[in-house]
């Protein structure tokens, strides 16, 4: 059952807006900074969204739906994760939204994501910080 819990992590990132966004929305990009991951998208409103690929020894395909995208600006998608023992089910599904804002020559991103429980939200802030931090490695 989804609730209000939600985790935001914003970080600067020392790199153009448009770098950090192509890190966020490509996938060759994403796949060299996200465990290999693969990302399956058109970014267009209620097209899937497909993450797929192996984590310790176990295959996953998370999925979830484009809910907004504005180029260089913010995007949104559902979420439903292979380990989150949910069934398929439009409540099991998280929300995830990324916005980007130039601040000088450097990018301030915020990440948001919702959560089923106050848990969780804060281990994701944790998994997000660790996400981007691999990010910054690459484009910095």
């Amino acid at each position: 059952m989804q609730t209000d819990f939600k985790a935001e992590y914003k970080t600067i990132i020392n790199a153009s807006l448009e770098k950090v966004w192509d890190a966020l929305t490509h996938p060759e990009t994403i796949k060299q900074y996200f465990f290999g991951t693969q990302l399956i998208t058109d970014w267009k409103i209620g097209s899937p969204v497909l993450f797929q690929g192996e984590w310790e020894g176990k295959s996953y395909n998370d999925k979830g739906t484009v809910l907004e995208y504005i180029e260089n600006e913010k995007l949104a998608y559902s979420y439903l994760s292979t380990w989150s023992g949910k069934e398929d089910q439009p409540e099991n599904y998280l929300w995830v939204y990324y916005e980007v804002n130039r601040i000088e020559d450097k990018t301030e991103l915020t990440v948001q994501q919702s959560n089923y429980d106050q848990e969780r939200a804060i281990d994701s802030v944790d998994n997000w910080e660790a996400l981007i931090d691999e990010m910054k490695k690459l484009i910095e």
